[in-house]
C-alpha cells in the first residue's frame, strides 16, 4: 500500500515527465523504487520516462518488469507494446496488444495498434 506521500510523489514525477523534465522525473520515481521495488506504476512511468530520455534498452527492461508486476495492467502492456513498436519489434508489439484484448477486448488503442498493423501487410 502506498502512503500519500509517496502518491503525491508519483503524481510529481509524472507532472515533470509530461513537461519534459525527464531527469528530475527520473530522481523521483528512482527514490519511489527504493521504499517501493514492486509498485507496478512507478516502474511504468520510469519506463517512459527513459524512453523518453533516449534509453532504449533500459525502458523496454523497466516497462517488462512492470508488466511483470501487474500483467492485467493494460496501460503498461499498451505502452510497452507502442514501445516495440517505435523500436520496429513487431512481433512482440501484436504480442502485447493481443495480450491486452485478452484482457480488454474493447481495448480501442491496442485495436488501434493492430489495425496499423494489418495496413503494413
Amino acid at each position: 500500500m502506498t502512503s500519500r506521500l509517496t502518491s503525491d510523489q508519483l503524481e510529481q514525477a509524472v507532472a515533470l515527465k509530461q513537461s519534459g523534465k525527464y531527469e528530475e522525473a527520473l530522481k523521483i520515481l528512482t527514490e519511489l523504487l527504493v521504499e517501493n521495488p514492486d509498485w507496478a506504476e512507478v516502474r511504468h512511468q520510469m519506463g517512459l520516462v527513459q524512453y523518453f530520455s533516449g534509453m532504449f534498452d533500459e525502458s523496454l527492461a523497466t516497462l517488462k518488469h512492470a508488466r511483470d508486476l501487474a500483467p492485467d495492467a493494460v496501460e503498461i502492456r499498451n505502452d510497452l507494446g507502442l514501445t516495440y513498436a517505435t523500436l520496429g519489434m513487431y512481433d512482440e508489439a501484436r504480442a502485447e496488444f493481443n495480450e491486452v484484448l485478452s484482457v480488454d477486448p474493447s481495448n480501442a488503442k491496442a485495436q488501434e495498434q493492430l489495425q496499423y498493423f494489418v495496413d503494413l501487410a
